[in-house]
């Protein structure tokens, strides 16, 4: 949904890169399966991530196979899914469907309406079976809401709030782990929410719409702040990463909390300035 959560392919291996389609295709697999076609539209990089990160630290039993693909119809893809994969693939879809009423309710997007439609039907069961954790989600995704309406300008606040979001969602059971897992989702939604904000700030405000970046754009330290700030909450959920007894696949995590987000933030980074560059140009 956001794809900020990404590895760097370069700094990988082809053996890592080859499991880390897997996962991908495995919750790709569990989507079409669980939803649909209208399932597979919503996967993410981001919950790909999560797959993995649930996957290596509760160590489910996976099934391995090769299926076809609509995208890749010449050759069979190879996936894996378990539990966690059903569970992610919930989350996926819960997440797509409110931020969904949440872009409908803030700027009208019929499409984004007309989406949530389509996957209200098969998220009923999904939010009885998760009912306290989309509660909660939903109070929080209506705070966020209310905010925006305020015109709040406080990142910190916002960023938090989707940050409690994420910890909803990474933090999957009620055991020992939990707790990490919600400090590690915090951290991780804190640093989407801001890399979405740094990347839409121009265009926010060209058409209009909010964005708590605003205010700051114009002040000569916005891109060292920006910086700063998504380095400590990067930081922060590292850390909490490296508590976890996590083995497997441990080389391709790192590679994405360590290198992988920061690829779309260089060209993110990048585009902003060629554009600043051609504006100079022009004038």
């Amino acid at each position: 949904m956001f794809g900020y959560v990404i590895v760097n392919k370069a700094e990988l291996k082809f053996k890592e890169y080859d499991v880390y389609r897997s996962y991908y295709c495995g919750l790709c697999h569990c989507l079409r399966d669980k939803y649909g076609l209208k399932g597979s539209a919503t996967l993410s990089y981001d919950m790909t991530f999560l797959l993995m990160l649930l996957t290596a630290l509760y160590e489910p039993e996976e099934v391995c196979a090769k299926c076809n693909c609509v995208l890749h119809p010449f050759e069979k893809q190879q996936y894996r899914t378990s539990v966690m994969g059903e569970y992610v693939a919930d989350m996926n879809v819960l997440l797509t469907y409110l931020k969904c009423l949440d872009d409908w309710e803030d700027d009208k997007k019929l499409h984004r309406l007309m989406f949530s439609k389509l996957l209200e039907g098969k998220t009923k069961d999904r939010q009885k079976l998760y009912m306290d954790k989309v509660r909660r989600i939903q109070m929080l995704m209506h705070t966020i809401s209310e905010n925006e309406k305020k015109n709040l300008d406080d990142v910190d606040a916002m960023a938090s709030l989707f940050g409690q979001v994420m910890g909803e969602i990474v933090a999957c059971r009620e055991d020992e782990w939990t707790e990490g897992l919600k400090k590690l989702g915090f951290y991780l939604g804190e640093f989407i929410y801001v890399m979405d904000a740094y990347e839409d700030v121009e265009e926010d405000i060209k058409k209009g719409r909010y964005n708590p970046l605003k205010k700051k754009y114009d002040q000569p330290d916005f891109e060292e702040s920006c910086r700063t700030v998504l380095t400590m909450m990067m930081a922060e959920c590292c850390r909490e990463f490296e508590k976890l007894p996590i083995i497997d696949h441990a080389d391709i995590l790192r590679n994405i909390l360590y290198s992988g987000v920061w690829c779309k933030y260089e060209a993110i980074r990048e585009k902003r300035i060629k554009g600043m560059n051609g504006e100079i140009k022009d004038e």
